[in-house]
């Protein structure tokens, strides 16, 4: 069976010879991010990566090297001459290119000439926007691995609106989600609106078979052909993708949430959905909305949708992780004041034996989220539209007190009762730069409050700082002592720590020699601090160190990378 092969209006992918033909061009193209990154140069490369062409048309303009003239087709949207495509790609011929969906000869429409008889100055056009991509930040095993990815031709390509069936390519969403997955070794894996593919593409590292949905066929099918053009470099056959194939390691379905995997438990489930919040109007059917984006639901419902419903096909231990739009609401506090905090809604939406934790990565005003989704379908450029759309956003987020929306990581591990695996769940808010890929920190943390949860006390414990754990100490002239003593983080997270005198004392005398309880002893003497509550507070205060990786366990088989 070969579902989602032939889906009209996109890329095809029933011939294998056909894309392996177009993998063995592209290879010898050096068609790859370095190589189009060398004929660029940096500065137009780092552009292209915001979008912005004309640098990159600027380098390219004089150019004859048949790469430019791949770049120029598909990455830039410009149209080439077929004699400069066919020596840029002698493997395969422009009548195959033309069957594959990836070109079409201008004029295009009914009245394409004969693919088969395409004279030398004929122009070309892309369907598609194909382009080269690596593997950002990620271990060294998959370090230099080179693919190309599939996708409509974006807003920054081509006029006018976008479709409202937009198949989206390797956005900022997507690299960010693909750097915070923890990257471990897992049966059953979930890519939860897999769009063209990208979190299937790593997920294939790590997991032995993947699930991957979406609502939208085109999706589906330019899954399949990015899978495919790619299967060399994924460790794929035809057979993995095939429907009627028991032991496929990719099964590829279409369907809305988590319909098409009911009954179903998987490992690890990651997700990019359509998050954004966008204005519904009565009567609005589903091809009124940008699939790639619009959730289909009102305000932030399909995030929570998601974080009450995914537990349901997690296994014991699994994770989800994905990214979302929340809304901050003005309310009323106990004291009749009017309040907006971030953390209100979110917290409401985890299930019962679920720890969720929320880092939110930024908040918008609604103003400034309707300018960024208008522009985003190029939904700007007729202003009476523009208006509309504008007016249609701020009259939806009024009518729910909404004043800011935020956006960030969502982490839901599901309870495993006799493991012990902890539920208290974390709301943060970090805005700042952190380390990227923040998979293995994330990871990482899982594991320490795992071990925190397995000792209750940590009075025999013995600790060290983390390698990348830094004091900074502030104190006016002349003074004493210092007014404040802050603890930072170099990595991970990068969060920092206002320390008070006694936690500075234990994190400065935590070389691993002595235990948790000797060191609170002996601070407790030295500040003349002999109480029970001295102790249990300073103990709290250093678990909050080790959950956020400023402490570690000195055992050394907790730092081999086993937690015990």
């Amino acid at each position: 069976m070969n579902d989602f092969a032939t889906v009209p209006d996109a890329p095809q992918s029933d011939s294998m010879a056909l894309l392996n033909a177009l993998a063995a061009d592209l290879t010898a193209l050096k068609y790859t991010v370095d190589g189009v990154s060398a004929l660029l140069g940096s500065e137009a490369s780092d552009a292209l990566g915001r979008d912005q062409i004309v640098p990159a048309l600027l380098a390219l303009q004089f150019s004859t090297n048949p790469l430019a003239t791949v770049v120029r087709l598909w990455l830039l949207a410009e149209d080439v001459t077929a004699d400069a495509l066919a020596a840029a790609l002698p493997g395969i011929s422009l009548a195959q290119l033309i069957a594959l969906g990836l070109i079409v000869p201008v004029p295009g429409g009914a009245s394409l000439p004969d693919p088969a008889n395409l004279s030398g100055a004929a122009t070309i056009r892309a369907v598609v926007d194909l382009r080269p991509y690596g593997w950002p930040g990620e271990t060294s095993e998959l370090a230099g691995t080179d693919l190309w990815v599939a996708s409509d031709l974006g807003a920054h390509q081509r006029p006018g609106v976008l479709r409202r069936d937009h198949v989206l390519g390797i956005g900022q969403a997507s690299l960010t989600l693909a750097q915070c997955t923890i990257r471990r070794v897992v049966g059953r894996a979930l890519d939860l609106g897999t769009g063209c593919g990208i979190q299937l593409f790593h997920l294939l590292h790590h997991a032995s078979t993947v699930v991957a949905t979406d609502i939208s066929v085109r999706a589906l099918a330019f899954t399949r052909f990015n899978l495919l053009l790619n299967a060399a470099a994924l460790g794929l056959s035809e057979t993995d993708l095939d429907a009627g194939n028991p032991n496929a390691r990719v099964s590829l379905r279409l369907g809305s949430l988590l319909a098409p995997v009911v009954g179903e438990k998987f490992d690890l489930v990651v997700s990019n959905p359509p998050f954004v919040i966008t204005p519904r109007h009565l009567g609005e059917q589903s091809v009124d909305q940008f699939t790639y984006r619009d959730g289909g639901l009102a305000g932030d419902a399909i995030v929570e949708t998601l974080v009450r419903e995914l537990p349901a096909v997690l296994a014991p231990g699994g994770i989800a992780q994905m990214l979302g739009n929340w809304e901050v609401v003005e309310q009323e506090n106990s004291a009749g004041e009017k309040e907006a905090v971030w953390r209100t809604r979110p917290m409401q939406w985890s299930p019962d034996g679920v720890q969720a934790w929320f880092i939110q990565r930024e908040q918008v005003s609604p103003p400034a989220y309707a300018e960024t989704w208008l522009q985003d379908a190029s939904q700007g450029r007729q202003q009476n539209d523009y208006l509309r759309a504008y007016t249609d956003y701020m009259h939806d987020f009024a009518s729910r007190q909404v004043v800011g929306i935020g956006f960030g990581y969502i982490l839901l591990r599901r309870s495993e009762r006799q493991g012990g695996l902890p539920t208290e769940s974390h709301f943060e808010e970090i805005l700042y730069p952190i380390e990227q890929p923040i998979g293995s920190y994330l990871a990482a943390t899982l594991d320490r409050e795992q071990w925190l949860s397995a000792h209750e006390s940590l009075w025999l414990e013995r600790l060290v700082v983390a390698e990348d754990v830094t004091e900074e100490r502030h104190q006016k002239p002349g003074a004493e002592h210092p007014g404040v003593i802050l603890l930072r983080q170099g990595a991970g997270l990068r969060r920092t720590n206002l320390m008070s005198t006694e936690l500075a004392g234990f994190v400065s005398a935590s070389d691993g020699e002595l235990s948790a309880g000797q060191l609170i002893t002996a601070l407790a003497a030295l500040l003349e601090r002999d109480d029970a509550a001295f102790a249990h507070s300073l103990e709290a205060e250093v678990r909050n160190l080790v959950r956020d990786g400023f402490l570690l366990p000195a055992d050394p088989f907790y730092t081999s990378g086993h937690v015990s």
